[in-house]
């Protein structure tokens, strides 16, 4: 079939942008004519700018014949050991690779969707805690992929109750984001249900919600990644705040201490190293933002908006060194990135930082 008649499925936000709930139009495909879809020739390289400046690994992560991603829906971490976890929403669960990029093994097939990961160490030994948007929980997870515990709906909140008018509908509970305090208290971003940010103690029961829906201070509009930010002596933490298309900090408490950047395309996850943030944004480009909030490093910016959130672009129309779609990253101990698009076959990158 010629090129110019076939269509392509993508993320309908450019599109149909105020006809739909923000979160609903991030994962609804809309049938749109595909004429010339392919980027515009490869940056040259390296990618980014100054001291953050990166090298694409070309064919950096190696799959075995016959296995495949499935959806990169979900995250990425790395543990101490500089092994990378990044969870699909496909039948493997959560894929681990070595340095050199090599599948070390598969693990927790049955936590598919797995989103919006952080790591910790406690008392000598690291844990994964991801949200489960579509089963509506948050697990803990030990590196062998055996699950420690499991929160679920916080109904004690009233947010998930019904509401005294019968033509509404309770929020769903559908987090996208974990945070984990010093203490051990659980941040819990709910971005594609309530979008607010509900905090549990380190025994795992429900102790308070932070904010509400909207546009203004205090409240979120799909709320979907978090991180604890330890840049500025006591612990905050800092929010993709991402249909408001901005980072916000919090303190611990839940105090509403700034918005830091505005104008990003819809940032996704943050993974913070040193003292600059790394933003996935799904609108084609990752960002490197520092302690004040500016940006000083632009990655894979994709100049073909049609390509930004296309969900089903197919392979044959990626570029190394162009984003699609980022949704989790991770920065390694030597700087490196590791960055997810969210695609429907699965797409993994590595830029390694350029050395000067």
């Amino acid at each position: 079939m010629a090129l110019s008649r076939r269509f392509l499925t993508v993320s309908g936000t450019f599109a149909l942008a105020g006809l739909f709930p923000a979160a609903l139009v991030a994962h609804t495909d809309f049938a749109l004519p595909l004429g010339q879809v392919a980027a515009a020739p490869l940056p040259a390289a390296p990618l980014g700018q100054g001291a953050w400046t990166f090298m694409v690994e070309t064919g950096w992560a190696k799959l075995p014949a016959g296995k495949g991603y499935g959806s990169t829906h979900g995250g990425a971490v790395v543990d101490r050991a500089g092994h990378i976890y990044m969870s699909s929403d496909g039948p493997e669960g959560i894929f681990v690779f070595g340095a050199d990029g090599k599948l070390l093994r598969t693990m927790a097939p049955e936590l598919t969707n797995l989103h919006g990961l952080t790591i910790r160490e406690e008392n000598g030994k690291e844990f994964i805690y991801g949200a489960l948007n579509k089963a509506g929980k948050v697990v803990k997870v030990g590196l062998d992929g055996k699950v420690v515990w499991e929160i679920k709906k916080p109904v004690e909140s009233g947010f998930y109750n019904q509401p005294e008018d019968p033509k509404k509908k309770p929020a769903n509970f559908a987090p996208t984001g974990v945070a984990v305090g010093p203490d051990g208290r659980v941040y819990v971003a709910d971005g594609y249900g309530a979008s607010v940010i509900h905090v549990f103690g380190a025994d795992q029961k429900y102790q308070k919600t932070i904010g509400t829906r909207g546009e203004g201070e205090g409240q979120f509009r799909t709320c979907h990644g978090i991180s604890l930010d330890n840049r500025f002596g006591a612990p905050r933490l800092l929010v993709a705040d991402r249909e408001n298309r901005r980072l916000v900090h919090l303190d611990l408490e839940g105090k509403w201490l700034g918005v830091t950047t505005t104008g990003l395309r819809r940032p996704c996850a943050i993974s913070i190293r040193g003292d600059v943030a790394a933003v996935a944004e799904l609108e084609g480009r990752v960002v490197i933002v520092d302690k004040a909030g500016k940006i000083v490093s632009t990655l894979g910016d994709n100049p073909d908006q049609k390509q930004w959130a296309a969900f089903k672009l197919e392979p044959q129309f990626w570029q190394d060194g162009i984003f699609i779609a980022p949704h989790g990253l991770t920065f390694d101990k030597d700087g490196n990135l590791f960055v997810q698009d969210w695609n429907f076959s699965g797409r993994f990158t590595k830029l390694k930082l350029a050395k000067k």
